[in-house]
């Protein structure tokens, strides 16, 4: 498995957030409006991101040496793990940052800067979600080994004649 890129990320928080706005523009003028972001989305967002990380350094530990065994499911579920809080992060940015987009004309608005401003410290959040996936995907990348010095010789099976 590859890891995720940064393009794709920041596409997919992109998509997400421009048709995300479209769509609370459109629940807007039919007299739906979203609640704020809630404290404990951050809290949870954040919470995730360190317990990537924290499977991420006993595999980084692993492949230092530091850590003379580790199951080799675990570095591929942390792997797995980790690539989805990455996907996750961008999908929950693209989310906040629709909501901001809506909100930004109006921040003259008490309850409406509230929002904005609850909106961005979740999309922060999210951010930090997405970097800490990215940054254990690196932690699970396994080494270049030692076949891989452009030397080798290839050993091709001779066609019969």
């Amino acid at each position: 498995m590859r890891r995720t890129s940064v393009g794709t990320l920041a596409l997919v928080a992109g998509v997400v957030a421009v048709v995300g706005a479209v769509v609370l523009r459109l629940l807007e003028t039919r007299g739906i409006y979203l609640p704020a972001v809630a404290w404990v989305e951050d809290a949870a967002m954040l919470a995730l991101a360190a317990g990537i990380f924290w499977a991420g350094w006993a595999v980084r530990a692993y492949q230092r040496g530091d850590r003379p065994d580790l199951d080799p499911l675990r570095a591929a579920r942390t792997f797995v793990l980790a690539k989805a809080g990455a996907l996750t992060g961008a999908l929950l940015t693209g989310r906040y940052l629709a909501t901001v987009l809506v909100v930004l004309g109006q921040l003259e608005i008490e309850s409406r800067r509230e929002q904005a401003v609850a909106a961005g410290i979740g999309a922060v959040c999210a951010v930090v979600l997405a970097v800490v996936g990215l940054v254990v995907e690196k932690f699970c990348e396994l080494p270049p080994s030692d076949d891989d010095d452009g030397d080798r010789e290839e050993s091709v099976d001779p066609l019969p004649s």
